[in-house]
């Protein structure tokens, strides 16, 4: 009975998850319909799952007896990132409003073609939206190993095809394969930790390996399997947040994706990546065990911790320095903001994994922002990529100038914007935890962003057009734009209410 209770309780608390499965399944028959109107309404009906979803998020979790029962190393992780993954999932979902299939769509309106099922990937690639969004979810309620690859896998493996499907070209097929076989490679290395894991504990359950490491850290210390395997399942799923070494496909993919797939991998697989982090570390001090000092972290975990942090920042902004490209630009844009958020982790419970919860929210919204601008023009059909793209944007389209202005201050951190406030609490939990050496950097590395965040406001606003600019157009779908102006009033708006925002 008391078996079945507990199966009941975790079923409880993942029916927002069961409910975005039954709408993909939803979607993806939609997308197979021959009427125009049961098609057109896919990513309606998406947005539609995921509103509800978010009220069945904050009514399973307002069942405090239960949420006080359940076996899970960290629960109150649960409701807040649930809850950012949806509301961010509607503004990507309206980004990609029109994104697949466009050129069958205005092939069957001129009456070209006739309508065939098999060509159709609008439902399909709506279903893996929503897939990944329930994988990056369910890492909320892991509670062992085999659950927490499981749902890392789950968010990972729709995007490859997201990529490859985005847009119809070489270089997104080029991208996906990139993607794929580098996420091969980071699945194989974590995995290997958590078998590590396992060996040095007898357990893949992570109270019980919390538990067992703090015999461990009582006694001897943390044996080295358990340091070694550890070390690897974090640098395994760096991958997923895009931090160093595991970094270098992020320009190319970034690239080669269509910008609404973009700005879905900037955010939805860093947000499962770090979640996976802290409960990962969670076992192994940051319930009081262990060391003292960053939360009970043993010395070679941290040191590993500071390493990717310190390299993250900084190779992610100066690589960005020397882009071209406004989606390469962003893709180490990304990196660098991997390296802002370890600091975080490495300060520890507390202030410092608050810091990272709310800055996930922070860095989705003005990522979103910014990816919402590339995604709402076009030249002739295509996505715009250069940054010479942007100079004079003012002149044609001053909102969509206005809102990449907005959305490249705050990803550089000036006040009062949203980005600020989460950089702001992220060095205030490094200067508590007494690591001012990994502060100083992360400012240092901030005022090298200044650089390439300040040309995306330049560009926009300063620049004067040129031809290549002149010929930009919006596109024919204005969700995109209407999701840039949302983002962007976000940026401005919700700095208003950081103390409720705060976990």
């Amino acid at each position: 009975m008391v078996d079945s209770q507990a199966m009941l309780d975790k079923v409880w608390f993942i029916l927002p998850e069961i409910w975005l499965v039954i709408g993909a399944m939803v979607v993806s028959m939609m997308g197979l319909s021959g009427t125009r109107l049961v098609r057109d309404a896919v990513p309606v009906v998406v947005c539609c799952f995921l509103a509800v979803a978010m009220a069945g998020i904050a009514w399973v979790y307002g069942d405090a007896d239960r949420l006080a029962g359940i076996d899970l190393l960290m629960p109150q992780l649960g409701p807040y990132v649930k809850m950012i993954l949806c509301a961010i999932g509607i503004v990507l979902a309206m980004l990609s409003v029109g994104l697949i299939d466009r050129p069958l769509e205005d092939s069957l309106k001129s009456g070209r073609a006739r309508f065939d099922p098999i060509r159709t990937s609008r439902g399909e690639f709506f279903a893996f939206f929503l897939l990944s969004l329930v994988g990056a979810m369910l890492v909320c309620n892991a509670n062992d190993l085999i659950w927490l690859f499981l749902a890392l896998e789950l968010t990972s493996l729709p995007t490859y095809i997201m990529v490859a499907i985005s847009r119809p070209s070489v270089k997104a097929q080029e991208a996906a394969v990139k993607y794929f076989f580098l996420g091969a490679l980071a699945a194989a290395m974590f995995l290997y930790g958590f078998a590590l894991l396992y060996g040095s504990t007898g357990t893949v359950v992570l109270t019980e390996m919390r538990d067992a490491f703090a015999e461990q850290a009582a006694g001897d210390g943390l044996n080295r399997l358990a340091i070694v395997g550890m070390i690897l399942a974090v640098l395994g799923v760096s991958f997923k947040i895009v931090a160093v070494p595991m970094h270098f496909y992020a320009a190319d993919v970034y690239e080669g994706a269509a910008s609404p797939v973009t700005a879905f991998l900037a955010f939805v697989p860093k947000t499962a990546g770090i979640v996976a982090i802290i409960l990962l570390l969670g076992t192994v001090g940051w319930s009081g065990h262990g060391a003292p000092g960053a939360g009970g972290l043993p010395q070679p975990i941290l040191v590993t911790l500071w390493m990717i942090s310190v390299l993250t920042m900084t190779l992610g902004n100066v690589g960005a320095l020397l882009q071209r490209s406004a989606k390469r630009l962003l893709a180490y844009s990304s990196i660098a903001h991997s390296g802002y958020l370890l600091i975080g982790v490495i300060a520890g419970p507390g202030m410092g994994i608050n810091a990272v919860l709310f800055y996930l929210l922070a860095y989705g919204v003005m990522n979103t922002a910014a990816f919402a601008v590339l995604s709402g023009l076009q030249r002739q059909g295509e996505e715009i990529e250069s940054l010479d793209d942007l100079a004079g944007l003012r002149h044609r389209y001053p909102v969509m100038a206005v809102v990449m202005a907005v959305a490249a201050l705050s990803l550089l951190g000036f006040p009062p914007l949203l980005g600020f406030w989460g950089k702001f609490s992220l060095l205030i939990a490094g200067i508590e935890a007494h690591r001012m050496p990994l502060v100083v950097i992360a400012l240092v590395n901030s005022a090298i962003s200044a650089w390439y965040y300040l040309r995306l406001v330049g560009l926009p606003i300063l620049a004067m057009p040129t031809p290549a600019s002149e010929s930009i157009t919006h596109r024919p779908v204005p969700w995109a734009r209407v999701a840039a102006v949302i983002a962007a009033l976000g940026l401005v708006a919700l700095p208003l209410f950081v103390n409720e925002l705060l976990p």
